[in-house]
């Protein structure tokens, strides 16, 4: 499995994908903050910041994540440890048929590899602290819990992996 870059023929797809995300997240755990509402303008406006990726499995959008220099307005920098060149890994998303098999922890492993290749220091992010967030993912791909945040009123936790 390689993460590949996504580009303005993928949008389709990548709204595809999360939104089948989206509506597996509200089957398992009701409609929440939690719940996105997936659209081409905002996957088009996203990519215009971010470097957007797309794991395929036979010619289909399985996984997607982006990493970015732009700080996600969630985050607080104040958490994290300092750091040069951070990237913020953000929007990431596995198709519910491909959950629990790795696919996710493999594409942790490719943001990383691609991180690193670019000069990157650290990777940080955010993960919903609910239920429906995915924290225990990330402490057990590794990344080291920096803090708990409520932003505009929702629960937060702080992740980052030092490289």
């Amino acid at each position: 499995m390689k993460l590949q870059i996504a580009n303005y023929d993928d949008v389709v797809e990548l709204v595809a994908l999360r939104t089948r995300v989206n509506e597996d997240l509200a089957a398992r755990f009701g409609q929440g903050f939690w719940v996105g509402r997936p659209t081409e303008r905002g996957a088009l406006f996203h990519m215009s910041f971010a470097s957007v990726y797309i794991a395929r499995e036979r010619g289909r959008a399985m996984a997607t994540l982006s990493l970015q220099k732009r700080k996600p307005w969630s985050i607080d920098v104040q958490h994290f440890r300092a750091a040069e060149n951070p990237a913020y890994l953000t929007a990431m998303a596995v198709d519910p048929v491909r959950q629990r098999q790795g696919l996710g922890r493999r594409c942790l492993e490719e943001a990383r590899r691609i991180a690193m290749e670019a000069g990157f220091d650290s990777i940080r992010l955010d993960a919903f602290d609910c239920a429906a967030g995915a924290g225990q993912f990330y402490r057990k791909c590794g990344y080291a819990e920096v803090a708990r945040v409520k932003y505009k009123g929702v629960p937060h936790i702080d992740f980052e992996l030092l490289l």
